[in-house]
């Protein structure tokens, strides 16, 4: 890929995702939306964020894909201090589990 390419290709998907953003915040941004979009929207993130983690969990690169069993008990554990403690506790005990987990089992 040539400089010129590259640097139309960024414009290009910047431009791309200043429109995809503005059709919701430039057009909708001022209307009242519906009770039921709204609540439709607020799973958005609780989607996404899934199906971002689960790939790094269930086929890390740092494997080479292969599953890893010590990381998908860290990242129970870490769910789990998630829903009775927070995101603090779920950082602290996700990596806390992970490092002593790879440390015990070598």
């Amino acid at each position: 890929m040539s400089v010129t390419e590259f640097w139309v290709l960024t414009i290009l998907l910047g431009a791309g995702t200043f429109l995809i953003r503005f059709s919701f915040l430039g057009f909708l941004g001022r209307r009242q939306l519906p009770e039921w979009l709204l609540e439709h929207l607020r799973f958005v993130g609780v989607a996404v964020f899934p199906a971002m983690v689960a790939p790094m969990i269930l086929w890390p690169s740092a494997t080479g894909g292969t599953f890893d069993p010590t990381r998908a008990v860290a990242a129970i554990l870490a769910l789990a201090a998630a829903a009775r403690f927070g995101v603090g506790a779920a950082i602290v005990v996700g990596m806390g589990s992970l490092w002593s987990l790879q440390t015990a089992l070598g």
